[in-house]
C-alpha cells in the first residue's frame, strides 16, 4: 500500500547534480534514437501520463523528455474540463480517440484520471461511480497493453506542499511565467489532504502501476522520467526495418 506522504519528493542527498545531469544528458540521446526506431518500426505504441498536482512539472517534464525525438513521433494532448460534447459521452470518450497508434508516443498532460480526482475531491461523483470508473479505467489501459501493444508509462509527480508554494508564487513574482498564473490553483491548494487521498486510491487500485517521481528537484524529475523510459525500450531490442526488397 502506497502513502504518499512516507515517500520522499527530492532526490537522495548522496546524489551530485552534475553527474546525474551528465547522465541524463545520455539518457536523452538514447531515448531519441529509441523513438526514431519506434516511429520506424511500428510495432509498439507508448503513452505516458504525467498527473501530479499544480505546479508539479507536467509540462517541464515533457519538454525535457522529448529534446532528443523527431516531432513527428511525438503527440502532447492536454485534458482539462470537458466540453459539452465530451460530457455527452462516457468519461473514456475524449480519451480513447487520442490513445497512440503504433510508431507513435502520445503524452498525456493530466488524463483520464482526472475523473476520479478532482471530480472526487469535490464531491462531482459519488463513491460507487468512482468504483466503476477505476474498474473502466483498468479494463481500458488492459485493452490498450493487449490489443495495441501499448506500452503505459504513469508518472506521478510528487511534489512537496511546500515547494509547491514556491512555485506558485514563482509565477505571480517572475514576469515570464505570469502565463501560468491560474488563481484557481491557489483555491484548489486548499484541499490538499483530499487530493492525496484521492491520489493514492487511483494509484493503489490500478493495475498497471505507477512511477512515484520525486520532483522538487526538477533535474532530478528529468532523470527518473528518462531512465525509466529507456530502461524500458531498450529492453525490446528494436531495429530499424529491412530494406523492402
Amino acid at each position: 500500500m502506497i502513502k504518499l506522504h512516507s515517500i520522499p519528493t527530492g532526490p537522495p542527498a548522496q546524489l551530485s547534480r552534475d553527474d546525474i545531469e551528465k547522465e541524463t544528458k545520455d539518457l536523452a540521446e538514447r531515448f531519441g534514437a529509441l523513438q526514431r526506431k519506434l516511429y520506424a518500426g511500428k510495432e509498439y505504441a507508448v503513452l505516458i501520463l504525467f498527473q501530479g498536482m499544480d505546479a508539479s512539472g507536467k509540462d517541464g517534464a515533457s519538454k525535457h523528455a522529448f529534446a532528443d525525438c523527431h516531432p513527428q513521433g511525438v503527440n502532447i494532448f492536454s485534458f482539462k474540463k470537458p466540453t459539452e460534447e465530451e460530457l455527452s459521452h462516457d468519461f473514456l470518450w475524449r480519451v480513447h480517440k487520442v490513445v497512440p497508434p503504433k510508431g507513435m508516443i502520445h503524452v498525456f498532460n493530466r488524463s483520464h484520471y482526472e475523473d476520479i480526482l478532482i471530480q472526487r475531491v469535490h464531491g462531482w461523483i459519488d463513491e460507487q461511480t468512482v468504483t466503476k470508473r477505476m474498474q473502466a479505467i483498468n479494463a481500458f489501459e488492459e485493452l490498450l497493453a493487449a490489443d495495441n501493444q501499448t506500452l503505459i508509462f504513469k508518472f506521478y509527480l510528487h511534489i512537496s506542499f511546500e515547494q509547491q508554494a514556491i512555485e506558485l508564487q514563482e509565477r505571480l513574482d517572475e514576469p515570464d511565467k505570469h502565463w501560468k498564473h491560474n488563481p484557481n490553483d491557489w483555491k484548489e491548494r486548499e484541499h490538499w489532504e483530499q487530493y492525496m487521498a484521492a491520489y493514492e486510491y487511483a494509484i493503489n487500485e490500478s493495475r498497471i502501476p505507477w512511477v512515484i517521481t520525486p520532483v522538487d528537484k526538477r533535474w532530478y524529475r528529468n532523470y527518473i522520467v528518462l531512465k525509466t523510459l529507456v530502461e524500458k525500450l531498450e529492453g525490446l531490442n528494436m531495429a530499424y526495418p529491412p530494406l523492402p526488397l
